[in-house]
């Protein structure tokens, strides 16, 4: 057996070092439990270092590090944030060279598309944007039924992120943005995507698209989320 596989997996989330200061990853006098993987897999860690110092890793990871840097500003003794996400976006690829990009969205989120298309034109990027339900393919052809279409009664489209990231591929972009799109609709289009991408919003109908708000208030509201939900 090799030692990968009697060293335990990693629970980070789990960490009982509640303060941020005590943890071994933040800094080199904290600590962690036997499960931390910064203490139990330190070649791993400089493994990947040895990623960063090479590109086009090294170039990404320095600019992503400024732009997060570029997010806060000095107030008083500490920081406080200073831009939201569609800008650092912006600064990331203006940072990276990007001139080309791709807005990957949902047609639940068609307003929000038009505007973020907007704004990345007005700061001179060239916007390639593909909707959701692209191809008008029918559910049909995937082996579902009426039953499994929102509307029961007529012919309903696919979500078609093949087709979207294909259009994206096709056009040489140099940047995906997704905005919007269902879980797994998501995970298709990644997978198919050739040049890097980035999420601007996820969806969650419930929330506004706001899919912390469940986890936040965990506690409280969603407390239900506590009991088993899937067998």
């Amino acid at each position: 057996m090799s030692r990968a596989n009697t060293l335990p997996e990693a629970h980070c989330a789990a960490c009982p070092m509640t303060r941020v200061g005590m943890r071994r990853c933040v800094q080199e006098g904290g600590q962690g439990p036997l499960d931390c993987p910064t203490l139990s897999r330190p070649e791993m860690g400089k493994e990947s270092l040895g990623v960063y110092k090479g590109e086009p890793c090294a170039r990404m990871a320095r600019v992503a590090a400024r732009t997060e840097r570029a997010g806060y500003e000095k107030a008083g003794l500490g920081l406080r944030p200073a831009r939201p996400r569609i800008v650092e976006l912006m600064d990331f690829a203006r940072r990276m060279g990007y001139k080309k990009v791709a807005l990957l969205f949902c047609i639940g989120l068609r307003k929000e598309a038009a505007v973020a298309g907007e704004i990345l034109e007005t700061n001179g990027f060239e916007v390639l944007s593909a909707i959701c339900k692209v191809g008008c393919l029918p559910k049909e052809e995937l082996g579902l039924t009426k039953e499994d279409q929102l509307n029961s009664n007529g012919d309903e489209s696919m979500c078609n992120p093949v087709m979207q990231a294909a259009l994206a591929n096709e056009a040489g972009v140099d940047f995906n943005i997704l905005l919007g799109l269902c879980v797994g609709h998501d995970t298709l289009a990644l997978a198919h995507l050739k040049a890097p991408a980035t999420i601007l919003a996820v969806k969650d109908r419930l929330l506004g698209h706001n899919p912390l708000a469940a986890l936040q208030q965990y506690d409280t509201y969603y407390s239900y989320l506590k009991n088993r939900l899937f067998d």
